[in-house]
């Protein structure tokens, strides 16, 4: 299992380095709502600080999961440029050594 901050980062890490790519590119597609829909277990600590953490299972996992209750949610995502009202730019080669 994944935590879902870790997911996100890795949606967000993604998402730079496209719109990174895209500089420069004649043909640029705007970047609009971003929908994920994954699973979900939730874990809740029992210390003092009480604290529920969400953790993304893997595909085909959720079988697995049978003792531990697992949720499906949808977020919504919609990114914007830091410091500006605009959306992002995506396209061109995820990697710099693609073509």
């Amino acid at each position: 299992m994944i935590e879902l901050a870790n997911v996100i980062r890795d949606l967000r890490e993604e998402l730079e380095r496209a719109v990174v790519a895209a500089e420069g590119e004649v043909l640029r597609f705007e970047l609009g709502m971003i929908e994920l829909e994954v699973s979900v277990a939730l874990e809740r600590t029992g210390h003092a600080e009480a604290k529920v953490r969400f953790w993304v299972v893997e595909s085909g996992a959720e079988a697995a999961m049978g003792a531990t209750s697992t949720q499906r949610i949808t977020l919504a995502l919609k990114p914007a440029l830091r410091g500006s009202g605009n959306g992002p730019f995506v396209s061109g080669p995820a990697d710099s050594h693609e073509q």
